[in-house]
């Protein structure tokens, strides 16, 4: 098991051990293991506590900004794309407990499962430390992406940002392949974009135009900052997330 104290270091906070756990415990680990809990509950509260937390943020460091431009901002720093870069950036993949099948599948390194984790640690910051240390710790997770403002447009109009990009690039015009799986009632899309013949990155939601607007922004941040050594359009090494 990955040093849970390596994690607490990089975090900047000391979360009570097992609230830590289940933070980390996905409902695939859970269901494995004879049903135990996981993180989906804390997620719902975490969600919560960064969206206010990046609120008043954004409220109180622009001034001058309409209501429009800081709910622009807000879905970008917010969005599962930007919780998933966060979630890279401090090596979380490695954290989480998964069930068998996910981790074949890739899942530590999925952004949607990344991106819950995250929300989850934020949930269980607030319960242990309080809204105080839950709200720096935020913070601190987020500051980093305001360093690119150029995602706040891209979060509004992925599919646009990234044919725009795609363009000056000389990659050409991006594709979309969507697939559905579940119950009539409770389908979820998956959404995979293609560049000539290239998979770049998929992303999901509960309709083929939510997967395939995530799919769109989670490959505007990748070609925005391909791995050294690596063209944007061959970059593979990230892609397939969701």
């Amino acid at each position: 098991m990955p040093d849970r104290v390596t994690l607490s270091t990089v975090l900047g906070v000391e979360i009570d051990p097992a609230l830590l756990e289940l933070a980390l415990t996905h409902r695939s680990y859970a269901y494995e293991h004879g049903g135990l809990a996981h993180n989906e509950r804390l997620e719902f509260l975490g969600d919560s506590i960064l969206g206010q937390a990046v609120t008043v943020m954004l409220y109180n460091e622009n001034p001058g900004l309409d209501e429009g431009e800081l709910a622009k901002r807000r879905a970008s720093l917010v969005s599962s794309v930007a919780l998933a870069e966060v979630a890279r950036a401090i090596g979380l993949g490695q954290h989480i407990r998964l069930g068998k099948g996910e981790e074949l599948t890739g899942g530590h390194d999925k952004s949607s499962i990344l991106a819950d984790t995250v929300e989850a640690i934020i949930g269980a910051a607030y319960l242990d430390l309080g809204g105080e240390h839950a709200t720096a710790l935020v913070l601190r997770l987020i500051r980093p992406l305001l360093d690119n403002p150029d995602r706040f447009g891209a979060a509004m109009d992925p599919k646009t940002s990234l044919q725009e990009l795609s363009a000056r690039l000389g990659s050409g015009l991006p594709s979309y392949q969507v697939t559905d799986s579940g119950p009539d009632h409770s389908k979820r899309f998956h959404a995979t974009v293609l560049l000539g013949k290239r998979e770049i990155a998929s992303g999901d939601g509960s309709s083929k135009k939510q997967a395939e607007m995530a799919a769109a922004l989670e490959a505007w941040t990748l070609l925005q900052s391909p791995p050294t050594g690596v063209t944007a359009p061959e970059n593979r090494a990230r892609a397939t997330r969701g």
